[in-house]
This record gives C-alpha cells, sequence and structure tokens, in this order.
C-alpha cells in the first residue's frame, strides 16, 4: 500500500517574471494574502492564511534587524477577473511584492501570469490546476509547486485494491477540476481501465442530485470526485443520502482537507482514505505551531494550505535576507529562493527541483472512526509516507516547456 497511495504534492507555487534588476535594496517588504474569504474555499485558505502570513512575518526574526514588513488582505471571489483587478491595484498602488494563498486555480493561474508581467513573486500554495507547474510553465514562469497532484498515485488511492477499473467523474466546471480530470482519465486509460463518462457542475454547487444520479446509472466502480472543499463534502454528504457506496460504489475524493472532515463529521467521514502533506498533529513542532495559530484562528488548526502560507513566507524572507535587502525584483528573489535548501517547523528540509517544486514527503491518512477519536480534531491515523523523491511526477516527465528546451 506504501507504493500505492495518492501523492498531494503540498504547499506553493512560485512564480516570477523578467525585469530590469534593482539598482538598489531596502528594507520594506509588503505581502498580499489574496484568497477566499467567504465562499467554499474560505476555510482551506482565506483568514486562516492570513493568520498564518502574519505568524511567518513575526517569526522571520526581520522585524527585530530593522525591516518594515507589512500585510494587506483580500477576497477574490473565487473569480479571476475578481482577483487579477485585485492584483493589479496591489501591484500599481499598494506595491505588493508577493502573493500568498490563492485558493481557486482560476484565480491562481490569472494572478501568475499577471505575476510573470509585473516581475512579483506569488507564492500560491492554494491552488491545485497542474497546468501551474506543466503546460504554463515558461522561462519567464517558475513554480514551486508544493500542492499538485500525481495523477498515477491519484489514480492508485482509488482504485486501491478494490479493482476499480471503471471510473465516472463529477467535476467541477474551471480550470482545477477540468485538469483533475484530464490528468486522473488519462492515467486511468494507460492503466488499462475505462472512463465511462463524466458530468460537469458549477463551482459552489448545492445541489449535487441529477449529477449523483447519472454516476450511479453509470456503474462505473469508482466515482472520482475532481473538485474540492465544500462540493466535495456535499457531494459526499448526499452520495450517501442516495446510498451509493452501500450500493457497491466507491468515492474516491482527489483532494481533501482537514476543514473537509471536520464538515462531513467523523460519522460520515471514517475510513475515507486520502494524502495531504501536513497534519497538525504529526510532531511536537507542528503542535506548537497549532497551539499559537489557534490563539489567533480559534475555528480550526491550520490546513496544508496555511501552512503553506507560512512555510513559503518563512523561506521568502530567508531569500530577502540572503540578498541583502529587497530588490523588489520577483526574478532575483525566485533565483536566490531556488538556490537555497528549505527548512522550517511545519515541513522540516527539503529542496526546490529544477522544474520549481518544492520536493518534501507526503502522507495517506485514514479518518478515524468516532470512538477512536481522543481530543478536538483528532482526525487521522498515519497509514503510510510518501518519500519525497517518490511523491511528485518525475521530472523528465514534466509538461513544463521550459525543461523541454533545456
Amino acid at each position: 500500500m506504501k507504493r500505492s497511495i495518492a501523492a498531494l504534492v503540498m504547499t506553493t507555487s512560485l512564480v516570477f517574471a523578467g525585469g530590469a534588476f534593482a539598482q538598489t535594496l531596502d528594507k520594506v517588504v509588503k505581502v498580499g494574502s489574496l484568497g477566499d474569504q467567504s465562499g467554499l474555499y474560505a476555510d482551506i485558505g482565506g483568514p486562516g492564511s492570513s493568520v498564518a502570513a502574519q505568524m511567518a512575518i513575526e517569526d522571520s526574526g526581520l522585524l527585530a534587524k530593522g525591516w518594515k514588513i507589512d500585510l494587506i488582505s483580500a477576497d477574490h471571489q473565487n473569480k479571476p477577473d475578481v482577483g487579477v483587478n485585485i492584483g493589479k491595484q496591489w501591484i500599481d498602488v499598494e506595491k505588493v511584492d508577493v502573493f500568498v494563498d490563492l485558493a481557486s486555480s482560476g484565480v491562481g493561474l490569472a494572478i501568475a501570469n499577471l505575476a510573470k508581467e509585473k516581475n512579483v513573486v506569488n507564492l500560491n500554495s492554494g491552488s491545485a490546476s497542474s497546468d501551474l507547474t506543466g503546460a504554463q510553465c515558461s522561462p519567464k514562469h517558475r513554480a514551486l509547486g508544493l500542492r499538485h497532484l500525481d495523477a498515477r498515485q491519484r489514480h492508485r488511492q482509488g482504485a486501491g485494491e478494490s479493482g476499480g477499473d471503471s471510473w465516472f467523474f463529477l467535476t467541477a466546471d474551471y480550470a482545477f477540476g477540468h485538469a483533475l480530470e484530464r490528468d486522473t482519465a488519462a492515467v486511468v486509460v494507460a492503466n488499462g481501465g475505462k472512463v465511462l463518462g463524466a458530468v460537469k457542475h458549477p463551482l459552489n454547487n448545492a445541489d449535487f442530485s441529477s449529477f449523483l444520479l447519472q454516476a450511479q446509472s453509470s456503474k462505473a466502480k469508482i466515482i472520482g470526485l475532481a473538485n474540492a472543499g465544500g462540493d466535495t463534502t456535499n457531494a459526499i454528504k448526499q452520495a450517501a443520502e442516495f446510498g451509493i457506496v452501500a450500493g457497491g460504489q466507491k468515492l474516491a475524493g482527489m483532494l481533501m482537507f482537514l476543514t473537509d472532515v471536520q464538515a462531513l463529521g467523523l460519522n460520515v467521514a471514517q475510513g475515507l482514505n486520502f494524502t495531504e502533506t501536513f497534519y497538525w498533529d504529526m510532531n511536537d513542532q507542528t503542535r506548537a505551531f497549532t497551539k499559537r495559530f489557534n490563539e489567533k484562528y480559534k475555528k480550526s488548526p491550520p490546513t496544508m494550505v496555511q501552512a503553506g502560507v507560512y512555510s513559503s513566507l518563512i523561506h521568502y524572507f530567508k531569500a530577502l535576507e540572503a540578498l541583502g535587502g529587497n530588490p523588489h525584483d520577483g526574478r532575483a528573489v525566485v533565483a536566490k529562493m531556488k538556490e537555497m535548501p528549505t527548512d522550517d517547523a511545519l515541513f522540516g528540509k527539503g529542496s526546490i527541483r529544477a522544474d520549481g517544486r518544492k520536493i518534501h514527503p507526503a502522507y495517506l491518512f485514514e479518518v478515524k472512526k468516532p470512538a477512536e477519536s481522543k481530543y478536538p480534531f483528532d482526525f487521522y491515523k498515519l497509514v503510510a509516507t510518501i518519500p519525497a523523491e517518490e511523491a511528485f511526477i518525475p521530472l523528465e516527465k514534466s509538461a513544463c516547456p521550459l525543461l523541454k528546451k533545456s
């Protein structure tokens, strides 16, 4: 089983663009936390990401050394045009140096292009589209890809030992869902399976009855949920009402979080297997961070998106200090970040691969039964650890055009 789990590559997408290197350095930084502050992804990132960003600013040690670091936040409403308008205002007027969070791949891809154009740093811990580190990679675009799924492992997790060789997809109708279905379906077929159909649903959908009936009638052994957040939890809850799992079909959540288990409750979520790269109760360091985090954000422990905001900013600040100041040049900062090994309390030691992906272990968890949970948010038991070198799409198979030319 250790070799047949999904590798959920967690934390961050780092994007930069070219531009003349700034002639002077200063010690002024502005961080922009752009996330879903009120919609279906708000619990994944949003307000909690802003808390994590502020903690990274404080923990960096730069304030005590005379740096001035400000944080601003905004709600992109899961709309690319809204996100881009905010991003332009932030860069041109607010002089934002770095973006964080960006849960929602439609917004994430749009901000990646804006960051490339404006030569600012983009630390994307919230978007999961593989295109961020694949087809949309370019000589002026780098991604520190910390939360992009390996479709081969995702297929294996869904199929498991059940012989699940036929799939039907419920897909969120935007960039993230389309990429998730595309990548997983290709691997299903390559491994001798069949895709019996798919149906696309609106983002932030409340009623999945018609979509679930189509999936049920397909007789597919696995129903792949190519969605996230509230869409995933709504689909799982309604699938239980339809008796889909009881009828012999299996649900495969392609991207799930601690907050999804919280929303479902252990009675419904028990037994679900999925991969994360951060869990608040992993060790003394993650528990200590969570205690401090929950002093400021009491709703839930940090998700892997929020942990990714903290981790990526800590590394960003280390790079600025190594440069001797802020050049306000995304290309220069990203280059320094890629030179330096990563190391922080939440993800430990790691590295940034040639294609920009952040490399570290991932973990397969099983959701506990209600009787197994001993304290609040004691949701997971560790099934297996995926070594860093096995948790990601091999570099030689990357779709990044830059790598193919180099």
